[in-house]
């Protein structure tokens, strides 16, 4: 039987490192299917338990040189801080070593070079590679062991052609020494920059979602021997009874045990309206406590939770969500073994080829043509061009409130083919409002609103809330002297205001007071049909008014919808609402396909069921529920104020309340990649033109070194010089 193991990982720079662990693992008796995310630095590995051990798995992960953290443990953004401090401390001790080495060049080629000079050069390089850059070196050697071609073993190549190199300038006056041992430190120094920009990259967009998230709550408060205690949600067990104080989140799936109160799960199931939760009534884990204290008895804990069943399918969108091939990763994946290639074959040529065709072997120009191969088919440039990019792109995209978290969100905009929408808290606001006040017999709509927020003051119901809003934006004056009141929970409210009776509630507890609302079935089955919640209003037993009360619309969705169509994009609903509810949604903001009364696994289900078909998905949504669905997606796109679990599988996080900042996102997205583009135009303009040149053996070392760091420095410039202008659109 098939089981899981994930694994949190540490240590990745690149898509090469993802590419290293697919290989190896994959080459593993007994491994079914290899998930590997770089933007959430875990994988999901199916195995098989009788061919192979999790241990096993995890032994081989850490000798490719990456860290394997506690699956049971979610990695605290205070560990990620701690490796970019490490890397950039590696950083600076390589700048530390190159500095000096480039001083001893300049002055040797002014010719101020004294005796100790070589000596020095060599003690500098062997400090860097076997010192300051050993971590690589030992990821390249663990990576060749298992026969993977990867950055780490073409850098060490260059890197060891330099020593040797060097080594043979001691003996050989006609070798330039102390260039080949430069060419060996400058390279190692430029993978250390590029491994260090990456996972840069990667921690602030942490660092920025930990700022949503730091204030949210990480324990739970428990009721044991008539005491309270807080202790960590993971230490909850089955049976404890949990203290819900008003306004907070619901940690556990549990029964109410004590205490009344209206509880909002649309960030759990999508219904935008809060549910009466009295003694008995079942709760969800995720879901928000608005008004009185609940103590609930803990019903589910660990895998049978509502958020461990959400985290599996997340787990499972992860690892069945198709894998991006990037640009960068296309066009490295043949890059390397062809500079490996073309640096053997260039040495072969000029030993064993110039021995053919002209007598004997020209060593020097062979050492020359390896090295400088090397040295320029170094995929520095190459491997900087998406970060970069990324860099660049999610800058000007937090300026506008959006933060882009991975590569993912900056190159498939361009081939997204559909946006998937949840509607609560995406389409619609997520509260409570009056859509409609229609008065009746006469009366007017004032009056309606008068009596119904008078009584509605007095209740903690939340469409009281939406009520009382009505009346204040419109300046309603209330009547202050109520007499009698009475709420019936659940059903609605009857009491004394200027000496006349006044009901106000649901038509069935209207019915039940012999209040005939029949004469206005067509007007109330029209603004049922909508998804609108009904609330009759009478006086001295005669219905005077309805108001209804749902969840509005964003204003700019329409127009949102609108372009992305005009952008050859179809929009999709996918939603848990009725299906009347979403008809009418769908309606009002341009939306044609429909998907009605989806549970959060079958969200991920549709959008992969569209993958399968050749659509490109990008999934919008808040909610605990559509957690899987953002995974599963191309492109996932949460919002600031949305669960922790949303805005941890999402790619884009957009800060704003407004969706047309998807808009901004799309159009970033797609410039970044074109700027991507043109910085591995760049970086192969250097590398198509120096390699061929370099297999003649007539480019110098130096010169080779020199041209990988131009083009480091055009990706660079291409990169960031645009800013600096007084556009900085993308």
């Amino acid at each position: 039987m098939t089981q899981q193991l994930l694994v949190k990982l540490g240590g990745l720079q690149c898509s090469f490192c993802v590419d290293s662990i697919y290989k190896a693992l994959d080459r593993l008796d007994g491994i079914e299917k290899v998930g590997v995310s770089l933007s959430h630095e875990e994988s999901l590995i199916q195995y098989d338990p009788t061919k192979v051990r999790p241990e096993q798995i995890v032994n081989l992960i850490r000798s490719l040189g990456y860290v394997v953290r506690d699956p049971n443990k979610v990695r605290t953004f205070e560990e990620q801080e701690m490796e970019l401090q490490e890397h950039k401390k590696q950083l600076y001790l390589a700048l530390l070593v190159a500095f000096p080495a480039l001083v001893l060049m300049i002055m040797r080629w002014a010719g101020m070079a004294q005796i100790w000079f070589p000596y020095v050069m060599l003690a500098l390089t062997m400090m860097m590679i076997f010192g300051v850059g050993l971590s690589i070196l030992k990821m390249a050697v663990a990576s060749l062991r298992r026969g993977i071609l990867n950055q780490h073993v073409l850098m060490e190549l260059g890197a060891f052609g330099g020593l040797t190199g060097g080594i043979i300038g001691f003996f050989r006056p006609d070798f330039p020494m102390a260039d080949f041992l430069g060419a060996a430190i400058f390279i190692t120094l430029y993978h250390i920059l590029s491994g260090y920009i990456s996972l840069y990259v990667r921690t602030k967009s942490s660092q920025a979602i930990k700022k949503l998230m730091e204030l949210r709550p990480e324990t739970a408060i428990i009721v044991r021997n008539g005491i309270e205690e807080e202790i960590p949600i993971g230490e909850v067990v089955r049976g404890d009874l949990v203290s819900i104080r008003p306004g907070e989140s619901i940690p556990v799936d549990g029964r109410v045990v004590e205490g009344r109160s209206w509880v909002d799960e649309s960030l759990v199931t999508g219904e935008p309206l809060p549910v009466l939760k009295e003694v008995g009534s079942k709760v969800i884990g995720g879901s928000i406590n608005k008004h009185g204290r609940l103590l609930v008895e803990v019903t589910r804990v660990g895998e049978e939770s509502f958020l461990e069943q959400v985290a599996r399918s997340i787990q499972e969108a992860r690892a069945f969500k198709p894998r991006i091939l990037q640009l960068v990763d296309r066009l490295l994946k043949h890059f390397v073994p062809g500079v490996i290639t073309i640096a053997s074959l260039s040495f072969v040529f000029w030993t064993l080829g110039a021995w053919f065709l002209f007598g004997e072997p020209n060593i020097y120009r062979a050492t020359f043509a390896t090295l400088a191969v090397l040295v320029m088919g170094y995929p520095c440039a190459i491997g900087m061009a998406t970060p970069l990019a990324m860099i660049r792109g999610g800058g000007i995209a937090a300026q506008r409130g959006i933060l882009m978290r991975s590569g993912e969100a900056f190159q498939n905009f361009k081939d997204i083919t559909i946006f998937a929408f949840d509607k609560t808290g995406t389409i619609t606001m997520g509260k409570p409002r009056v859509s409609d006040v229609i008065p009746l017999d006469g009366n007017s709509e004032e009056e309606v609103i008068c009596f119904a927020a008078s009584l509605e003051k007095h209740s903690q119901h939340p469409i009281s809330s939406a009520i009382l809003q009505f009346a204040k934006n419109f300046q309603i004056e209330l009547i202050d002297e109520i007499e009698d009141f009475e709420e019936i929970p659940g059903y609605g409210l009857v009491a004394e205001a200027n000496n006349e009776q006044i009901v106000v509630g649901s038509l069935e507890f209207l019915q039940k007071k012999d209040i005939d609302a029949s004469r206005h079935n067509d007007i109330i089955l029209a603004l049922r049909k909508q998804g609108k919640t009904v609330v009759g209003v009478a006086r001295h037993l005669e219905l005077i008014g309805l108001i209804a009360v749902s969840d509005i619309v964003k204003p700019d969705v329409k127009k949102t919808i609108y372009e992305l169509k005009r952008r050859g994009i179809q929009s999709i609903l996918i939603t848990g609402d009725s299906q009347e509810t979403a008809n009418y949604i769908a309606g009002l903001v341009g939306i044609e396909k429909i998907y009605a009364k989806t549970l959060p696994g079958d969200k991920s289900k549709i959008i992969r069921e569209l993958q399968e078909q050749g659509e490109k998905v990008a999934m919008i949504g808040d909610g605990i529920n559509d957690a899987p669905a953002l995974m599963q997606g191309d492109i996932g796109i949460s919002f600031s104020h949305g669960t922790d679990i949303a805005i941890e599988s999402a790619d884009i996080v957009l800060l704003r309340k407004e969706l047309h900042s998807l808009i901004e996102a799309y159009e970033i997205g797609k410039k970044s990649y074109r700027k991507t583009k043109e910085n591995v135009a760049l970086a192969f303009a250097f590398n198509g033109i120096g390699v061929p040149l370099a297999t003649t053996g007539l480019v110098h070392p130096i010169f080779a070194m020199i041209a990988m760091v131009l083009s480091v420095t055009a990706v660079l410039s291409n990169s960031f010089l645009a800013r600096l202008g007084k556009n900085s659109s993308p």
